[in-house]
């Protein structure tokens, strides 16, 4: 019986099985034959002269051996047989090694594993499988050496079913405690997924190796369980053993993974300890690990070790630098690596490609992309959709429409980059057409999509359209995906359909901070801002860590709603967050702070702040201006032209208020001709309206209109309602009803325009025209805003209105006020009844002035409030002159700070005197 014949099944040997003989007449170059060696000693030196030859790979000499025994006529030992299926079998020539085994008289365990041996190296793993069971028909038992072999057959294909046979053969034959028979197992356990069972292998195993703890390590990482590999590498350390480069890699990328900085340090030290670090690979492996931590000055010196450091070397440093803001140096590292003679990879391009993008200049931005020409990778789509997205990125729009067109293919991830940038600034508009045209031929929306396009549509406060997407979410099965829900509640949040959003919040699986933050947001812009504040310590209950963002969120809420003590509790903790630093919380704290009537605490944020851009000037400016200190604000604005800081329109808008209501009228006009002749600023409405507000408030009418007719806003609500406000403060009844006609035909549905001249013509006694605008009023369906105070008592907010008769501590109110007025009189308040813009008899106005709401938020807060304390009231109109009178005695009486925030700025009431300068 032939057994080679047996074999032909086997197809991945019968491309090796030679069709020629062994020529016997080959000479043998390694030895000279000696006449007188005869017996054993022939065939001891035949094969070591073997076993020689499958170790150094000399084929040609294996043959030449085997040739000179045929040619001789001697007749091998077993041991000679197993040294020629070896040699054979270890080159790689499988035909011949089974020719050989076949004419072998007998074989055994060693015969047939020196056949294994060569066919798993060579990755023949079920070839192995299929001879073993051959072996086993043989009648010829496995070793551990075979069954090791045997064993990598199962891991190489796979084949957990054989694997568990040869478990059991390992068992009957006793070898189970072999270190090398237990690692394999463990190896193919680990590689087929089940890692409880090769767990369990590995802690039965009476010795381990650096082999099996390695085997049990790539299990786990080929699962991805990064927390499992570092506390077996803690138990690796413990026994001493010495870690290998694979250990050490797989260690080092899940603390990558993990972001584990302190196991990442002691791999590092091992690297070192067992001369590692010169490894390319290992050296990428910490490259990216330092990198993953944040720490580019760690990774940049791992770089500079790597004696030669290759193309993913190079990438993997050029990505460190972008990732952590250190753009510049990145795209100087590319550079570098050019000039080195590195030439860059895909992934390289695509690097520096994003590295571009940050950079924002276009012409470095066009220089990457004639480089990637340059180097044949244009036909490339990775690169392709990595131009489009930096393309858009910079607003080259057209340059990445021109890629896109050019491409042979398009992916969704193509599309993708189109959409990248469509919510910022002018391209979000073109979103929603990307988006048509994507579906149009025929491509299906992913997650990146869909966050995208929502983005767009939340930007462009276009409901209707996110609808539309909301639709097509559902339909592709995304509708639990976190991301999409996030995007999905922001988009609803920003169009003030806060149900919907609330809705989605709840249907989320997951709530991370970014999806608590969108419906944070959505409250604070909707001024739901006791519910934003709510919804941010429901956030801190559920565990969730605020970011910068919803920090400075929170701190809007608190600052819009002025909820002082609020805003305290989030200031303490961007502290004890180490949030403080950024310039955006940092901005908003000075901005909460000056909004709650703190000024002082608002400039000593400022001063404390780390960094400032404009912004936060500009938020210290009006936080001044706020709070009536107008040299404050044009004494801060030089400290900001001193420093360097460039003013933008917000800036001026501050400065030219100041300069109105201090009366600085050829201030005012320098600074709105230096708009245009210093810093190269285009007048706005708004500065057009401060310029106006300065003259009006200085009673120069005659300027203000030639004013407007040169500047040619006449078409423009704000300017007449600027006038309107001048002409109330002077009396001017002819140009305030000129106005208020201008304003009835631009705008006729704001009560206040009506309420201005109605008081314009109360105050002239015009009583039957205050009649006809208040009937024009009704006539037109336009209501006036009830006015209201309210003031916060252990932090809760209590809201008055004006004779307020609902309040459950009415009655001491009334009986406070009753005692405030007595005093104030004895102090010398007299009541200025003509405030009372109504026609009615004296008896009722002294009634209504001395329940106005104001009044009745100042007795609760009196009754209520610690006297040490400053009283803080909060009034969503203006202040009337009679009641500003009024507060100011009252400070003086009670010897107590009384602030009181209007709809035109704070008045800090302080012994009989206000902050205002009596301009109220």
């Amino acid at each position: 019986r032939l057994l080679f014949a047996s074999f032909q099944f086997v197809s991945s040997f019968t491309a090796h099985v030679a069709t020629e003989e062994i020529n016997p007449s080959l000479k043998v170059p390694l030895f000279k034959e000696k006449t007188k060696l005869e017996g054993t000693k022939r065939l001891k030196l035949y094969s070591k002269i073997l076993h020689d030859c499958a170790s150094k790979g000399s084929l040609s000499s294996a043959k030449a051996v085997h040739g000179k025994i045929i040619k001789k006529g001697i007749d091998p030992d077993l041991h000679l047989w197993n040294s020629l299926v070896n040699a054979y079998a270890k080159r790689g020539v499988f035909g011949y090694a089974c020719k050989v085994l076949d004419r072998m008289p007998e074989r055994d365990v060693v015969s047939w594993a020196a056949l294994f041996s060569g066919l798993v190296n060579e990755g023949y793993g079920y070839d192995v499988l299929d001879l073993y069971c051959s072996m086993k028909k043989d009648g010829v038992l496995p070793n551990g050496h075979c069954l090791v072999t045997a064993l990598k057959a199962c891991s190489l294909s796979l084949d957990l079913f054989f694997g568990t046979l040869l478990h059991g053969e390992g068992v009957k034959v006793g070898v189970l405690l072999d270190v090398f028979v237990g690692s394999s197992l463990v190896d193919l356990y680990a590689k087929c997924g089940q890692m409880e069972l090769a767990e369990r292998v590995f802690l039965f195993m009476d010795k381990k190796n650096v082999v099996s703890w390695n085997a049990l390590l790539n299990g786990y990482a080929l699962k991805g369980d990064a927390g499992k590999i570092l506390n077996l590498f803690q138990g690796m350390t413990e026994s001493e053993l010495r870690c290998s480069k694979f250990t050490l890699s797989n260690v080092l990328k899940s603390c990558t993974y993990l972001v584990n900085l302190t196991w990442g340090l002691i791999a590092h030290s091992l690297v070192i300890k067992t001369g590692c670090e010169h490894d390319e690979f290992v050296g990428c492996c910490l490259l990216d690990m330092y990198s993953k931590c944040g720490l580019a000055e760690d990774t940049l010196k791992v770089f500079k070790r790597i004696q030669e450091p290759n193309i993913v070397a190079w990438s993997a440093m050029i990505d460190c630098l972008d990732e952590q803001g250190q753009i510049q140096e990145a795209a100087e590292l590319f550079s570098l690596m050019r000039c080195k003679g590195v030439s860059p990879n895909q992934h390289t391009f695509a690097s520096i490609a994003g590295v571009a993008a940050n950079l924002g200049d276009r012409l470095y931005c066009e220089g990457v992309h004639a480089c990637i020409f340059k180097h044949g990778f244009e036909s490339e789509i990775i690169l392709s959709n990595a131009l489009i997205a930096m393309y858009m990125k910079i607003r080259s729009v057209q340059n990445g429409w021109q890629v896109f067109k050019e491409m042979s293919s398009w992916n969704s991830a193509s599309w993708n980059s189109l959409l990248s940038e469509s919510h910022n600034g002018k391209t979000c508009d073109r979103g929603p057409s990307i988006f048509h045209k994507m579906l149009a031929e025929g491509f299906k929306p992913d997650i990146c999509t869909f966050t995208s396009i929502l983005r767009s549509c939340s930007n462009l406060l276009n409901i209707k359209f996110g609808h539309q997407v909301h639709a097509h979410i559902i339909k592709n099965g995304l509708k639990d995906n976190n991301l999409v829900g996030t995007s999905l509640i922001d988009l609803y949040a920003k169009n003030g359909f806060l149900a919907d959003a609330e809705l989605l919040f709840t249907q989320l699986i997951e709530r991370d901070l970014f999806s608590w933050t969108a419906l944070i947001a959505g409250y604070a812009q909707s001024d739901c801002s006791e519910k934003a504040i709510k919804c941010f310590n429901h956030m801190q209950r559920q565990g969730v860590t605020p970011n910068n963002f919803t920090l400075a969120t929170c701190l809007s809420s608190c600052s819009n709603m002025a909820m002082l003590e609020n805003g305290q509790l989030l200031h303490s903790m961007a502290i004890k967050a180490g949030n403080s630093g950024d310039v955006f919380v940092s901005s908003s704290i000075v901005d909460m702070y000056a909004n709650c009537g703190c000024i002082e605490e608002a400039e000593a944020a400022f001063q404390g702040m780390v960094s400032t851009d404009t912004v936060s000037w500009n938020t210290m400016l009006f936080g001044y201006l706020q709070h009536r200190q107008g040299l404050k604000v044009l004494e801060t604005f030089r400290m900001m032209l001193d420093k360097g800081l460039e003013p933008d329109e917000v800036t001026f808008i501050a400065v030219l208020s100041a300069c109105s209501y201090m009366g600085f009228v050829n201030e005012g006009k320098k600074y709105f001709d230096s708009l245009t002749n210093v810093f190269g600023i285009v007048p706005t409405i708004k500065h057009c309206a401060c310029m106006i507000d300065i003259l009006g408030r200085a009673g120069k009418f005659n300027e203000v209109e030639s004013f407007i007719k040169d500047m040619k806003v006449t078409s423009n609500p704000l300017i007449w309602e600027t006038v309107l406000g001048a002409c109330r403060m002077h009396g001017n009844d002819k140009l305030g009803e000129s106005a208020a006609e201008k304003l009835f035909e631009l705008n006729p549905g704001i009560a206040s325009h009506y309420i201005l001249l109605a008081n314009i013509f109360a105050a002239k006694g015009r009583w039957e025209d205050v009649r006809r605008v208040r009937a024009l009023m009704t006539h037109c369906g336009v209501k006036k805003e009830p006015g209201c105070s309210w003031v916060m008592v252990n932090g809760q907010v209590h809201i008055f209105r004006s004779t307020d008769g609902f309040h459950p501590k009415h009655g001491e109110i009334y009986i406070k006020l009753k005692e405030l007025v007595e005093k104030s009189i004895l102090a010398g308040y007299v009541p200025k009844t003509d405030h009372i813009l109504n026609d009615v008899s004296d008896d009722e106005k002294l009634e209504q002035l001395f329940h106005h709401n104001e009044r009745l938020a100042l007795a609760f807060a009196l009754i209520s409030i610690n006297p040490v304390k400053t009283i803080r009231i909060f009034k969503n109109l203006h202040i009337c002159g009679d009641c500003h009178d009024f507060m100011k005695l009252v400070s003086g009486v009670i010897k107590q700070e009384i602030v009181v925030r209007d709809a035109n700025c704070f008045h800090h009431f302080k012994s009989g005197i206000c902050s205002c300068q009596d301009y109220c």
